[in-house]
């Protein structure tokens, strides 16, 4: 944007919420709501689409660090009890260990952590995506000067980040932000990031998003289609929902202790916490592994394959717990697209052979000039002869010949045509929503086979181990009983 400044992917449309029976502000405390749509579980109406109850069957997040890269996180909400681990304050208006939110406007740090690892405990509390991983707080600070967004990459690298959620963009700083975004990527960590949302003026999708290896997240509304704010663009890699997110805040914003929003920044943690999922039940796969597991499993949205609305697709995270995935050696994201044709080198488009050119230098005489003419038709003779004999040889190899192989239409033993990608039809699904994922195929089991290693992600890929066995009916530790904080 050639500001120099970095900034939350928030809509300005955020909503702060009467969570109680009675009207008026005030604690989460009493009976709950007679509506389930006035409690916080009932706003959380993306985890029934995503299927998230379902793959917290399977996984949780548990033994995975998501660094948290924006404002700071108020470690002290009731849904992050327990959840945020010492981090690293990069601002003065933040903690030194990154457990504070000075964002007094939206709490924008502390609402991505609890989208991501909300710990639950009731209907009146956050369900995070992956409740059992752990949040990293990089806090950048609340003002919008130039945050380095690219310093608290690495550093979140360099303290054990196995997922880096940047919900902020900064692209007058793309060289500083691409340089982080490879050391991440060296350091075995699944970069997520937002496109950038079309009222702050985003109409591309922005850095650290467009970066080649990140997870550039788009949004998509309440009917499964595009959400209208989202920026869009050919970088784009996979979509969440990002329209009307519940979210915890600190008390400084909210007095009930939660929001509501739209942005990227929330698809993005969305798309953060299904990352930790995976890495969660695939502890033995690499972070190049788990985004082509990602990509590989998202339920296409758009017109088939990638376009620039919905990338790939929509996240699925019980197709990404559950389906056969072949494994790869390097980041699919890392893919160089084909160079930009320069000015020497562009065609007009036509595929025709180059033409070759013949020109006389200024001051030729006039005997040169009628001599090189002599040449030319001379060539042109000889051409002429040449392509007669051709032409007779050309038809006596065109009369019909013994046949040497396998009638026409025959297809050899074992090849198919060629594999592709359709969207997984299944039921559950809210009314308008499209169809998504309906668990695992039969057959289905753990990616086959190792990869190799590659430049930016030096652990090898491995067969995944078995996944950790959750109890069906295990949930987060519920909070402590008694009035709850704001």
């Amino acid at each position: 944007m050639g500001t120099g400044k970095r900034r939350p992917l928030l809509s300005s449309a955020a909503a702060i919420l009467t969570l109680v029976a009675t009207a008026g502000a005030g604690p989460l405390v009493g009976p709950a709501p007679a509506r389930a749509a006035d409690t916080v579980r009932g706003l959380q109406w993306y985890l029934d689409p995503l299927k998230i109850p379902q793959a917290h069957r399977l996984a949780k997040g548990r033994g995975v660090v998501v660094a948290v890269v924006d404002s700071g996180v108020y470690a002290a909400h009731p849904d992050l009890k327990g959840q945020v681990l010492p981090g690293k304050g990069l601002s003065a208006d933040v903690a030194a260990d990154g457990r504070s939110d000075p964002d007094g406007q939206k709490g924008h740090g502390t609402g991505m952590a609890g989208v991501i690892a909300g710990r639950g405990g009731g209907v009146m509390h956050e369900l995070g995506i992956a409740p059992e991983a752990k949040i990293l707080p990089v806090g950048l600070g609340a003002d919008d000067r130039n945050a380095d967004i690219a310093a608290g990459i690495r550093w979140a690298a360099d303290h054990g980040a196995d997922v880096i959620n940047v919900s902020l963009v900064n692209d007058s700083r793309k060289r500083e932000l691409s340089d982080a975004v490879r050391y991440a990527l060296g350091k075995d960590a699944v970069v997520v990031a937002g496109a950038g949302n079309v009222e702050q003026g985003m109409v591309g999708v922005q850095a650290p998003a467009s970066i080649p290896g990140v997870v550039a997240a788009g949004g998509t509304g309440r009917s499964g289609g595009l959400w209208s704010g989202s920026a869009t663009g050919p970088e784009l890699v996979l979509a969440a929902p990002g329209e009307r997110i519940i979210a915890p805040a600190p008390p400084t914003v909210s007095p009930n202790g939660y929001v509501v929003n739209d942005g990227t920044s929330l698809s993005t943690a969305i798309i953060s916490g299904v990352a930790a999922l995976v890495r969660s039940r695939y502890p033995d796969l690499d972070a190049a592994n788990v985004v082509n597991r990602l990509i590989r499993t998202a339920r296409d949205a758009g017109p088939s394959g990638r376009d620039p609305r919905f990338g790939f697709g929509v996240v699925d995270p019980l197709a990404a717990l559950t389906r056969s995935v072949p494994p790869v050696s390097a980041n699919p994201l890392l893919e160089a697209a084909p160079p930009a044709p320069s000015a020497s080198s562009s065609r007009d488009g036509r595929d025709d052979e180059p033409m070759v050119t013949f020109g006389l230098a200024k001051g030729a005489g006039p005997a040169l000039a009628t001599g090189f003419c002599l040449l030319v038709v001379a060539g042109l003779v000889v051409l002429l002869v040449w392509l007669t004999r051709r032409g007779v040889r050309g038809r006596a190899a065109s009369r019909p010949q013994p046949p040497l192989g396998p009638p026409p239409g025959h297809r050899p033993p074992g090849f198919g045509p060629p594999p592709g990608y359709a969207p997984l039809p299944g039921p559950g699904q809210p009314p308008g929503y499209p169809p998504a994922g309906n668990g695992q195929p039969a057959g289905f089991g753990p990616p086959p086979g190792p990869g190799s290693p590659h430049p930016y992600q030096p652990r090898p890929v491995s067969q995944p181990t078995a996944p950790h066995p959750y109890p069906p009916d295990t949930g987060p530790v519920p909070p402590p009983t008694g009035p709850e904080q704001g």
